[in-house]
């Protein structure tokens, strides 16, 4: 099984041995790889929608893995039982969308020990609520594919907070591993926002200052980040 770039980042990121939940699985591609590099013992393949969870049955079947590969209809993490994963797994989709499912079933995701999240927005926000529900983040990655930034997150159980809002945004681990995807995605954000600071500036409209404020801020906190790169 051939997973993209993105995917590829958040598999490695398993625990060699570990029982998936892969929630939001789609068709299965993830659980299916896990399976087959023996990096995954068993895999719950979880999604929403019928469509997609047919399409996940017809390639589990078709790898022969309908032993170690079950399927289940669930909206987030609702149908999953504790005791059932170590490892709960959720990529492909928007940061609020992640903390919810994570918030709404906090009684089984605390049952696991390890959760691998890839946001694809609202980073910040996953990372508290990941401290919030009694996880330590212990590895961070970057890249790029098509033109868009990922970032996956590891996390295992341990009580962790970060001290600077600047973690928050930006990943401790990155900022002081000095990925360089990151300070990539800093220095085109700095000038991005700094040419619409720059034309919003120039306007005395009223609507325009909280989001000049907020843009400020952004800059700010972009800008604390790349000193990390000066070090």
């Amino acid at each position: 099984m051939q997973l993209s770039k993105r995917l590829t980042m958040v598999a490695d990121f398993v625990t060699e041995g570990n029982r998936i939940a892969d929630i939001g699985c789609d068709h299965a591609h993830t659980s299916i790889y896990l399976i087959e590099q023996k990096k995954a013992t068993a895999s719950i393949a979880m999604d929403i929608n019928e469509g997609p969870l047919e399409r996940a049955k017809d390639n589990i079947k078709r790898y022969g893995y309908e032993q170690k590969i079950k399927t289940r209809l669930s909206d987030g993490a609702r149908e999953l039982k504790k005791g059932e994963a170590d490892t709960i797994l959720i990529s492909g989709m928007g940061g609020g969308l992640i903390v919810k499912i994570l918030t709404d079933s906090e009684e089984v995701v605390k049952d696991a020990s390890e959760l691998i999240l890839q946001p694809q927005s609202e980073i910040d926000n996953v990372r508290r609520c990941v401290h919030k529900l009694g996880f330590s983040i212990i590895a961070e990655d970057m890249l790029t594919e098509d033109g868009k930034h990922y970032t996956a997150i590891k996390a295992r159980k341990g009580r962790e907070q970060y001290k600077k809002e600047v973690f928050y945004r930006y990943g401790k681990i990155l900022l002081e591993a000095k990925n360089p995807v990151l300070k990539e995605f800093l220095l085109y954000g700095k000038n991005s926002f700094s040419n619409v600071i720059g034309e919003l500036d120039k306007q005395s409209y009223d609507r325009n200052k909280k989001r000049l404020e907020e843009l400020k801020l952004d800059l700010a906190y972009m800008e604390e980040a790349l000193e990390y790169y000066k070090e």
